[in-house]
């Protein structure tokens, strides 16, 4: 470990004018002084541990000062920034404001300093920042696995970008979950928005950062909370804690009106008006969901935008219900929403009433009059909404605050009012309850005043004992994170636990959550004899489920809907997934057994269509519709272009699209034709879009690709990233070499007859046939390449360190040799199987070397290199006169070299 793998760059100054300039130009407003404060910091490299800001005075505009800092400074901080939000909330609001910003980066000199980092030349009419959101309707593009030396901001949540941390990914394949974890975890800045929410995410982050320290791994994983409501000054003493500056905590008793100054801004968010009220009532479980209606309805007529939170969803579907009863006004928001019809929240004009102005969709007008927005907890954190009025229920501390910081957000009204509706005595042995009755305590200390300067006057120690007690939180070892590095062992295997709790501790009394989506392919493989062919486990790996597919329910609420299911079609085959990619098939009679209902806890349940069970984007077992939303996938925000499409027989080729699969649903048809001797319908073809595809490349392209063409643009792109990543010298030669003789196996006569090319004569990369590539055995072209290489003459002059290198980024650029190939897998055709065995067996002996060497998320971001490589070549996203050579040391000249 500790190898040298990067060489720093000159050092840069930045002056407060641009800074000032650039900022206004980025986010349309000047800098408060906190702002400028944290630029400085970041053009010293020192990133604070905590950001202490409260809620509405610009958090997210983190994301622009790293932006302007990076493009002063890009050898002190990490290319790609991960935003993460609590695993409730809306992750569309975030990227929104960012794609504000990107697009108003060719405002200024910034977007030219940027350009200059990339690896892949960004043509002219792209902006040289890429976003990726993991969740939402902006859900993966993969731009910030194409070129890992462009700037890039991902966002999504905890689930998301925690499981992809740890070697998981829900929703992510084997062979994609190493190049996830290696550009997650690696020359990056890691921001977790409300960290206080997330503790045991917290936690494990900071513990990957400390294991990277340990391992001396070799680039950078920092790691900052964003937080207005930290939990007390225990954690926070001894981290490094940014906050407001002492002017802007200094407000006056009256800010300036109408204000003239950002300060002024700010001033008036703190001392936003929001007059509180507090209502007990005797019975909580009797009396909660009318009194909430009732006091709700007494702002029937104002005209304003009346915010409701609850702790259930119970209850917060009761009071919606209510609230229509008197033909209200009504949207909900709760986390048990599927994602497509949470991503399409925004353009509802009763949500859209709760957004600012200048955030709501283009052509959404908000509702007039009267509207309610009832809400879970996942209304909470990080969703932008600002309410006239609130009414709710009594939570914890942590919870309330930032229920008060969606009212009045930018302190526009003196009138705001909040009603608590809370129990008069609480459970003195429930630890949850205790903290929601100190909760009241500081509530009532308040004496009517919500605003944010209000609540940072309460005593640290005193809201820290109101939080909702920390989950248990399972240490994590390095033994752990040996197992999960282990990514091609796809079964179960001892000592390597789910993901979940790590990412969100153990609560006493949480209920196990269950994820629920709908896809054609349950149903088109109900025969048994196709699913033999077609291994359900296989299917997902080329079509995995996006968080737009996806659901999410305490899992007794979906057994009873699935029971309900049932009854209407209990022989009908679905599919149950776990988080490490296997499949069970079992029919719904089976599934719902009432003595096995732990079954479907933290797995996804996957149906067909038919058999019904959604209603309004929510779970509903009553209902007898559902749709398979798999293809509405898009790769821009005008939805005019897919990512991927599934199509049947001779529909036409779609435009810039790659075949990934073909399944034959007839393999018989010649003797099942219908009576009018017209064939049934029989191919279903399936295609991703080139540039945003997570296959392995797939064997098929729009147009066939010369091996030749293939490895000499990848060989190009390597030495670009070489040199725009500053990687030390034998680093360096181990990516260009592994990126010339990455594809040799694909020479074999086998390979190119399984793509249909039959002149050996001229060896292809991709085949340009509509027809799918043929599976003629289970050869790996990378496992062939490990038996060629050896014996090239400029790999034989290789220190030994770097040939192990060399052989495993090429046995490692599909996901495999992490770490080995399975048996079936293990062989080559024109070699002896004594050879292949040698080769295989040291396989995984290589892989240990070298994790000792270059630290589990250092070796996969090696990995991955090569793969992004790789990946922009298939994909066709430039040609070779876009790389401009400038002189010795570019990536033309090391190509001459090579």
């Amino acid at each position: 470990m500790g190898e040298p793998v990067f060489v720093n760059d000159q050092n840069h100054g930045g002056g407060r004018a641009e800074f000032e300039r650039m900022f206004q130009a980025l986010t349309g407003h000047p800098p408060f002084p906190w702002q400028r404060e944290l630029y400085r910091r970041f053009l010293q490299g020192s990133i604070p541990s905590v950001c202490d800001i409260p809620t509405g005075l610009g958090k997210t505009a983190v994301v622009a000062i790293w932006l302007i800092a990076l493009g002063r400074c890009p050898e002190l901080l990490p290319r790609r920034l991960v935003y993460v939000v609590n695993r409730r909330t809306v992750v569309d609001q975030t990227t929104g404001e960012l794609e504000r910003v990107r697009e108003r980066l060719d405002q200024t000199e910034l977007s030219g300093r940027l350009r200059q980092l990339c690896a892949v030349p960004v043509s002219p009419g792209e902006p040289p920042l890429a976003i990726s959101t993991l969740r939402g309707q902006f859900a993966d593009n993969q731009q910030w696995l194409v070129d890992p030396a462009r700037p890039a901001v991902i966002v999504g949540t905890v689930d998301m970008i925690g499981s992809r941390l740890l070697f998981g990914g829900y929703g992510v394949g084997f062979r994609s979950r190493p190049l996830h974890a290696g550009f997650l975890a690696q020359d990056v800045l890691l921001i977790h928005d409300e960290a206080h929410l997330e503790p045991a995410f917290q936690r494990i982050i900071e513990e990957i950062q400390k294991e990277q320290i340990r391992c001396k791994e070799f680039h950078s994983f920092q790691v900052m909370q964003l937080t207005a409501t930290t939990r007390g000054q225990a954690a926070a003493s001894q981290a490094d804690v940014f906050g407001l500056t002492e002017a802007e905590t200094s407000a006056p008793r009256e800010p300036d009106y109408p204000p003239t100054e950002p300060i002024h801004y700010l001033w008036r968010r703190i001392k936003a008006r929001k007059a509180l009220h507090l209502m007990p009532i005797e019975d909580e479980k009797r009396e909660l969901v009318g009194t909430i209606a009732e006091v709700a309805l007494r702002f029937a007529h104002s005209g304003g935008a009346i915010l409701v939170f609850s702790q259930s969803v119970e209850a917060a579907e009761k009071i919606t219900e209510q609230l229509r009863k008197k033909n209200q006004a009504v949207q909900q928001l709760t986390g048990t929403l599927r994602g497509l019809e949470r991503d399409r929240l925004p353009r509802d004009p009763v949500f859209a009433r709760f957004l600012p102005q200048g955030e709501r969709p283009e052509g959404v007008e908000g509702e007039q009059g009267t509207v309610y927005l009832v809400c879970t907890s996942a209304g909470e954190v990080g969703v932008n909404i600002s309410a006239d009025h609130l009414v709710c229920d009594l939570t914890t501390f942590e919870s309330m605050a930032q229920r008060f910081g969606r009212v009045n957000r930018f302190g526009d009204r003196a009138d705001t009012e909040i009603h608590v509706v809370h129990p008069r005595q609480f459970d003195a042995n429930d630890p949850y309850q205790q903290a929601r009755s100190k909760t009241l305590q500081l509530l009532r200390q308040l004496a009517g005043d919500a605003s944010p300067a209000a609540l940072g006057k309460l005593g640290a120690t005193e809201r820290a004992e109101a939080f909702s007690p920390e989950p248990v939180i399972p240490p994590a070892t390095d033994i752990l994170f040996d197992a999960w590095a282990l990514t091609t062992v796809r079964d179960k295997l001892p000592g390597r636990p789910p993901l979940e709790p790590y990412l969100h501790g153990l609560r006493p009394g949480d209920a196990p959550e269950t994820y629920v989506a709908w896809r054609e392919e349950v149903e088109v493989l109900q025969n048994e004899d196709l699913r033999e062919m077609y291994p359900p486990a296989d299917l997902l790996e080329d079509y995995p489920l996006k968080p737009h597919e996806l659901l999410r329910d305490r899992s007794d609420r979906v057994f009873r809907h699935l029971a309900a299911i049932a009854k209407r079609h209990p022989q009908k085959a679905v599919w149950l997934l776990d988080d490490s990619g296997s499949v069970e098939v079992l029919t719904l009679s089976k599934l719902t057994d009432p003595d096995k209902k732990e079954r479907i806890e933290y797995r996804t349940v996957l149906l067909p269509p038919s058999v019904g069970g959604l209603a309004h984007g929510l779970l509903d077992g009553n209902s007898e519709r559902a749709n398979d939303v798999a293809d509405e996938w898009y790769a821009d925000k005008e939805k005019t272009v897919r990512c991927r499409i599934r199509l049947w027989d001779d529909d036409p080729l779609p435009a810039g699209m790659r075949l990934i699969r073909t399944i034959d649903t007839c393999p018989d048809a010649d003797e099942r034709e219908s009576e009018a001797g017209t064939p049934l319908r029989r191919f279903w073809h399936w295609y991703e879009l080139a540039a945003t595809g997570e296959t392995e490349g797939a064997r098929a392209a729009p147009q066939a690709v010369k091996l030749d063409d293939h490895t000499n643009q990848v060989l190009t792109i390597a030495c670009s990233l070489a040199e725009k990543l500053g990687l030390a010298e034998p680093v360096k030669q181990a990516l260009v070499l592994a990126a010339k003789y990455h594809d040799f196996g694909k020479r074999r006569s086998l390979w190119q007859r399984s793509i249909g090319n039959t002149d050996h004569s001229c060896p292809l990369a991709k085949s340009g046939h509509r027809l799918p590539p043929v599976e003629l055995t289970k050869y790996r072209h990378e496992f062939g390449s490990l038996l060629d290489v050896p014996e090239q003459p400029e790999f034989l002059q290789l220190p030994e360190d770097i040939k192990d290198l060399v052989l495993h980024l090429i046995a490692a650029h599909h996901g495999r040799a992490r770490p080995h190939f399975p048996a079936d897998e293990a062989f080559d055709p024109e070699r002896s199987q004594a050879q292949a065995t040698a080769v295989a067996v040291e396989v995984p002996r290589r892989f240990a070397r070298l994790q000792r060497r270059y630290g589990r998320w250092g070796l996969t971001y090696l990995e991955s290199l090569l793969r992004a490589a790789d990946r922009a070549a298939s994909a066709g996203l430039f040609a070779p006169q876009d790389f401009v050579s400038s002189g010795e040391g570019s990536a033309v000249h090391r190509l001459e070299n090579a």
